[in-house]
């Protein structure tokens, strides 16, 4: 039965919509998860403080007060990697984060008491003495998604937007640069990207209808 006497749904009825929407962010409690491996590091994306995300309680698309932690999309659009459309089911089930395992979407109660709550960072699942660890600081340093979204405001102004374009292109500047470092100089794993630096700061620019050309010599 998936449905009440009333006729509400009462139970999953695999129609993949949640999952279609995108794969979940990881909490602390699902740190074992990693561990044994079921999931790997290369389908984890890291959203870095301060870009946009969809805040499902107020419905709406705002900056991101600390660093979230989901599972990568299939490749052609946020939808989890993990979901096999054509059989209708998880790649992982038995193994799902936990806001997988909380969420019914006919009672979101329990799941919207997760959100924001314990929530994974990068530095709680890498080693404490790893090396990229620096890296990341200094990405953050270099091309903080705080000042990408002030750019991309003051870019609207007509008085504010030579300034804007420059410090964008600052940016793209520096997240190329330290990207290009990682895998040419420390070797790093391509496949990692999206979990150790995020999204690229020129693909955030493209999804908010703005690019930004840069020169072979900018970096």
């Amino acid at each position: 039965m998936f449905t009440t006497s009333s006729g509400e749904m009462a139970d999953c009825i695999r129609c993949g919509t949640c999952c279609r929407k995108g794969g979940p962010v990881l909490h602390h409690q699902d740190k074992d998860i990693l561990r044994v491996g079921r999931i790997g590091y290369d389908r984890l994306v890291t959203l870095r403080r301060g870009e946009r995300a969809y805040n499902p309680v107020k419905d709406v698309l705002e900056p991101i007060p600390e660093e979230l932690i989901k599972l990568a999309g299939n490749g052609k659009d946020w939808g989890c990697f993990f979901y096999n459309e054509a059989a209708a089911s998880c790649a992982i089930y038995g193994y799902r984060p936990v806001e997988c395992r909380l969420l019914k979407c006919w009672d979101t109660s329990a799941v919207r008491s997760l959100l924001g709550r314990n929530t994974l960072r990068r530095a709680d699942i890498i080693n404490s003495g790893d090396p990229v660890l620096e890296l990341i600081a200094e990405h953050e340093r270099e091309c903080p998604c705080c000042e990408l979204e002030r750019f991309i405001r003051d870019f609207g102004h007509p008085k504010k937007k030579t300034a804007a374009l420059s410090g964008l292109k600052e940016l793209v500047h520096n997240d190329m640069s330290l990207r290009v470092f990682a895998f040419r100089e420390l070797e790093l794993r391509r496949e990692f990207e999206l979990f150790i630096f995020g999204r690229p700061v020129s693909q955030i620019l493209k999804e908010r209808g703005l690019k930004v050309t840069m020169n072979k010599g900018d970096y």
